[in-house]
C-alpha cells in the first residue's frame, strides 16, 4: 500500500470505527436497511433508532427503524423481506419458526442475538379498584395491539390464571393508546411486555401514581407447560415507575431477527456494530448494557444465523 493510501485509509478508519478500508461487506444491498421496531413509546422503537445511527455512521448506509404493531408484526415483515432487522419476543419468535399461534405457516427467520428480557406489565392506576389479574374479569383492559407479542403473553396469562377472556373488554390499543386511555380513564389497566424501564410508562409514572399487578408463579409454570417454556419468574424491583415494593411478574428473552435468506457477511456487520456501540446506546437505552456475548447465543428453539455463529466463534479466537 502506498504512504498516501495507507494515510486515506487510516483517515477513514479514524472516521467511520472500522478495521480497514472497506466499512462494510459488499453483500449490502442500495437503499434504506429498515428495522423494525414497535410503538414509538416502547424500547424497541427507541433501541431500534439508536442502533440505525450506528449503522447508518459506522457503515455509511442509510438505516431507519419503523413503527409497528410489535413481535408478530415485527416477525413477518423481516421473513417477507420488508424489514432486515427486527425485535421479537422469544415466545413469538418460537411460534413463528414452528407455524402456530398467529403464524399460520413456519417463517424463514433466524435470530442474530439475545438481546435482553422484557418483563409482563400490568398497569393499573395506584388508586384502582383492581388488586389482582383475576380481578380483571368485566373490566376494560388492553391486551395490546393485534399483531403484537403483548397480546401473545396477556392471552395466556388470562388463560393461566383461569380468567375468561370473553369477559374482558378489550380495544386492542397499542402502548402509546393504551398509556393516553389509562390517563383520561377510558381504560382499567392494560398490558405490556418491554424492556426496563419502558420510556412511555415511566413517563406516565411521573404525572399519574401507579401500580403493577403481580404474575404468579404458578401462571408462570402453567404458561411454560402448554406452550414454548421461554419464560421464567422475575420481579419488577422497587424504586422502578415509583413503586414501593418489588412485585413479581413473567419475562420473556427478546432476539435480533433477521431472515435465513440474509448474507452472512450481513450479520456479520450487523453484530460487529451492535456490540461496539453497545456502552454508547446504554447512555439513551438501558438495555442496551444487557447485550452479553455469553448470553447472546441462547436463541432456542431459534437457530442462530450462520452469520451470526461465524460472529460468535471469531470473538472466542
Amino acid at each position: 500500500m502506498s504512504r498516501v493510501a495507507a494515510v486515506v485509509c487510516a483517515a477513514v478508519v479514524i472516521a467511520i470505527g472500522t478495521s480497514g478500508c472497506s466499512p462494510r461487506a459488499a453483500e449490502w444491498s442500495a437503499g434504506t436497511t429498515v428495522i423494525a421496531g414497535g410503538g414509538t413509546t416502547g424500547v424497541y422503537f427507541d433501541y431500534g433508532g439508536h442502533l440505525a445511527d450506528e449503522l447508518s455512521t459506522t457503515l455509511g448506509i442509510s438505516a431507519e427503524v419503523t413503527e409497528t404493531d410489535g413481535s408478530v408484526d415485527n416477525l413477518r415483515r423481516v421473513a417477507s423481506g420488508e424489514a432486515l432487522l427486527g425485535f421479537a419476543q422469544g415466545d413469538a419468535a418460537a411460534d413463528a419458526v414452528a407455524g402456530r399461534g398467529a403464524f399460520e405457516a413456519p417463517l424463514p427467520i433466524q435470530a442474530a442475538a439475545r438481546l435482553y428480557d422484557e418483563y409482563v406489565h400490568v398497569v393499573v392506576r395506584s388508586d384502582s379498584d383492581i388488586a389482582a389479574i383475576t380481578d380483571l374479569a368485566g373490566r376494560t383492559v388492553s391486551l395490546g395491539a393485534v399483531g403484537s407479542g403483548v397480546n401473545v403473553i396477556a392471552t395466556r396469562i388470562l388463560d393461566a390464571a383461569r380468567v375468561d377472556g370473553g369477559t374482558v373488554s378489550n380495544p386492542q390499543l397499542d402502548l402509546r393508546e393504551s398509556i393516553a386511555a389509562l390517563e383520561s380513564g377510558e381504560i382499567d389497566g392494560f398490558f405490556w411486555v418491554g424492556g426496563l424501564p419502558t420510556p412511555g410508562i415511566a413517563n406516565l409514572s411521573g404525572s399519574l401514581p401507579l401500580r403493577l399487578l403481580p404474575i404468579e408463579q404458578d401462571w408462570v409454570n402453567a404458561v411454560n407447560a402448554r406452550y414454548s417454556d421461554a419464560y421464567r419468574s422475575s420481579d419488577f424491583p422497587a424504586g422502578v415507575y415509583g413503586i414501593a415494593r418489588s412485585v413479581p411478574t413473567m419475562a420473556v428473552p427478546n432476539y435480533l431477527i433477521v431472515a435465513s435468506a440474509t448474507p452472512d457477511a450481513v450479520v456479520k456487520d450487523v453484530l460487529t456494530v451492535l456490540f461496539d456501540a453497545r456502552s454508547r446506546m446504554a447512555e439513551d437505552v438501558p438495555a442496551a448494557a444487557l447485550l452479553s456475548r455469553r448470553q447472546a447465543i441462547f436463541t432456542v428453539p431459534v437457530d442462530l444465523h450462520p452469520g451470526a455463529v461465524e460472529f460468535y466463534r471469531d470473538q472466542r479466537g
